[in-house]
């Protein structure tokens, strides 16, 4: 599996491997088996991570949301939260950039926040690789090819966040799930992982999730319809 993307090249055409061992049931096995080993092995930092995000934002300590998962069944996705409850004077919640304290700009960057999401992976709802899951309101706006990313389980890490993570443009991010989904392996997903935990200890290509991120991509769709561009792509 190729992990840079040929800018030349056209999309990728649409040949999923429904075959095959490893797409089966060894990629399921291999989810089960190493969640629970982070789940044991990182259990200390889940703690404490815990513990800081109830004495700093409050409860409750998970935030959950709905997601589109395997043949865009809606599952609820964990994650800490990251974000205060504040509030205005009529009672409104009060814009996320205020509510999203330096504690949970910490969380995010680092991924930290994302720890409780190897319960979802336990419980078959995503996998360790796969394309990230998107959000719900999203559904109505992907096209025929974007859709085939619904035919596995989203991920944890995927290839498009080994390339550019959450500061790719959705082209580029479309494109590259639509690869996996294709060109699914061992290899390549133990290649995904290894660039992974390479780049979350280098901390690059990391952009502030809800801060820097391109924008929605209901809203780049419709853009995109009309023949508009965005002037960051």
């Amino acid at each position: 599996m190729q992990t840079q993307l040929n800018t030349n090249t056209q999309p990728p055409i649409l040949q999923p491997n429904k075959g095959g061992i490893y797409r089966s049931v060894g990629k399921r096995g291999m989810d089960i088996l190493l969640s629970l080993l982070a789940i044991i092995g990182l259990s200390v930092i889940i703690l404490i991570v815990a513990i800081l995000v109830r004495m700093k934002l409050g409860s409750p300590i998970i935030f959950k949301q709905q997601r589109p998962g395997l043949n865009e069944k809606i599952f609820t996705m964990y994650k800490f939260r990251t974000m205060t409850d504040e509030r205005d004077e009529n009672g409104e919640l009060l814009p996320d950039s205020v509510r999203l304290t330096k504690f949970g700009r910490l969380l995010r960057r680092t991924s930290l926040d994302e720890l409780p999401e190897l319960i979802n992976i336990l419980k078959g709802d995503m996998s360790i690789i796969g394309p990230r899951p998107l959000a719900v309101e999203y559904l109505p706006y992907y096209n025929e090819k974007e859709r085939v990313r619904h035919s596995i389980r989203p991920g944890l890490s995927g290839l498009a966040q080994i390339n550019g993570r959450n500061t790719a443009d959705w082209e580029r991010r479309f494109y590259y799930d639509i690869q996996y989904v294709n060109e699914i392996s061992l290899i390549g997903d133990i290649k995904i992982i290894w660039c992974t935990i390479l780049k979350a200890v280098k901390r690059s290509d990391i952009g502030e999730r809800g801060v820097d991120s391109p924008p929605d991509f209901h809203i780049y769709r419709q853009k995109s319809l009309k023949g508009e561009k965005y002037n960051e792509y």
